[in-house]
């Protein structure tokens, strides 16, 4: 790091910390926002977001060094503003107070939950959807009444300019606050005492970030990717299977946490299967190289790390099979069909993140389920065409963070589904009515009637109706 860098982060250490406090003392103000405060949050949110769609799509182009408008109209803006319109919605039902049944011992009394701001919420978001991955947790809380403080990643710095100039003008800062800087702001932002912290990114950084959150007991929701895999029924449409998945693959490049990240296929079909998807792929994007609708990898490290993945599977006797053939350009970077793999190659133990493809052929319906369960539990899941009864097999034997049946990724744009991972995937869920839920306290309430008489509870044990409730609840003794 130079010394302006280190300058920044200096800076930026600093500014955290004076932030967090005064969001905290803004929170204690005032600690329960009304349902028409946070609708006015979430409508303005809505309205800055419609406003900044063509300076997003303007810093996204310049962070990736190509980006298709398409896709951060569609992921960047677009679903942060479905996520507020369904909170919007549905919100003034999630404050309800629940009413809940007192244990027939107290019948007479009342018990209810009501759910309270946490207070100041952390959200690390990621470079692959820098709006997305921080926008979708700041309406979740924002919904449940919370301030929050904003770390954008190092790699997206004019995703980080354009998204703090856009919520400045909705927000002042002791309620929401955006920060940049390189890995030492980034620790230093999940060492702080927030009241919650929501991070994206690859599982060996969640590992860090719970273990420095776990300084402060800070809640975490962790929603880290994994080897997302598509799974093949032998009825399925081998070209509609291809189709939607060189879409999962191509869209943003493959870097994207719920991309399939392999294929099982049965046995023989590894083959076609391949020309398919290469097919498929250069049908979607024709010219890659030169194409405004497909997204460059991120950065050069990036790419060599992707060539490395490549390189290591033809050493160990992989098959690739390149859309477009070679690439004289290695950050816009072609579908790569990977064939012939085996458990030793590192395209079938590290998450890919880019446009880079095993297919993995399978022998039984059992072996296919075997090979799932046997592996770190994956952020999505992607079966196609599978009968009744496999779906069931699949849904109810394997886990993941969510499933798309016979496509890829869709159920993470229902705002009504809970969206998070579990295992080595992540922990926690947002969006919806759990994503209200993660950031709210349930607070449990129990109103004793003043007629009803739990002094028959005290001391001195033994008496008759203390005999008589434990003898009507637990029986004889043997």
């Amino acid at each position: 790091m130079n010394d302006l860098s280190h300058a920044f982060d200096t800076q930026e250490v600093e500014r955290m910390q004076l932030l967090l406090q005064r969001q905290r003392q803004a929170f204690n103000i005032k600690p329960y926002a009304s349902l028409s405060s946070r609708l006015n949050d979430l409508k303005r949110l809505i309205a800055v977001l419609r406003g900044y769609q063509q300076r997003i799509v303007t810093a996204l182009e310049a962070d990736f060094g190509g980006r298709a408008a398409f896709e951060t109209r569609q992921i960047e803006v677009l679903g942060p503003v479905l996520q507020a319109r369904h909170a919007i919605a549905h919100l003034r039902r999630w404050m309800k107070v629940e009413r809940r049944k007192t244990e027939l011992l107290f019948f007479g009394n009342q018990a209810w939950v009501q759910y309270q701001p946490k207070g100041v919420v952390g959200i690390v978001g990621t470079w692959n959807f820098p709006l997305y991955l921080t926008l979708g947790p700041l309406v979740a809380a924002l919904a449940a009444g919370n301030r929050a403080m904003i770390k954008v990643s190092e790699y997206a710095p004019h995703s980080r300019q354009v998204l703090q100039e856009m919520l400045a003008e909705v927000f002042d800062e002791d309620q929401v606050a955006v920060f940049g800087g390189q890995v030492a702001s980034a620790q230093a932002f999940t060492g702080l005492p927030f009241d919650h912290l929501i991070f994206t990114g690859a599982p060996q950084v969640g590992r860090q970030v719970m273990r420095a959150a776990a300084e402060h007991l800070v809640p975490v929701t962790l929603e880290l990717g994994g080897k997302s895999p598509a799974l093949l029924g032998a009825d399925a449409d081998l070209e509609d299977a291809a189709l939607r998945i060189a879409h999962g693959k191509g869209f943003n490049a493959g870097q994207v946490c719920v991309a399939p990240d392999y294929v099982l296929v049965p046995k023989g079909k590894a083959q076609v299967f391949a020309e398919a998807l290469k097919h498929a792929f250069e049908r979607l994007y024709p010219d890659p190289a030169q194409s405004t609708e497909y997204t460059s990898i991120i950065s050069e490290r990036h790419a060599l790390r992707l060539q490395a993945l490549l390189a290591d599977a033809l050493a160990k006797g992989a098959v690739i099979l390149s859309c477009h053939g070679s690439s004289n350009t290695p950050r816009r970077l072609p579908l790569q069909v990977i064939t012939a793999v085996t458990d030793d190659m590192q395209v079938a133990q590290e998450e890919i993140f880019g446009p880079l493809l095993p297919v993995i052929e399978y022998a039984t319906f059992d072996q296919a389920i075997a090979y799932i369960q046997a592996r770190p539990r994956p952020l999505a899941l992607y079966p196609f065409g599978l009968d009744a009864r496999q779906t069931e097999r699949v849904l109810n034997e394997t886990h993941s963070g969510g499933v798309t049946l016979n496509d890829w990724v869709w159920h993470v744009f229902q705002h009504d589904l809970p969206f998070g991972g579990v295992g080595n995937s992540g922990m926690g869920s947002y969006h919806g009515q759990e994503g209200f839920r993660a950031l709210s306290h349930g607070k449990a309430v129990f109103k004793r009637q003043w007629w009803f008489p739990t002094q028959l509870f005290y001391p001195p044990y033994g008496r008759w109706v203390q005999r008589l409730a434990l003898r009507f609840y637990l029986g004889k003794s043997r």
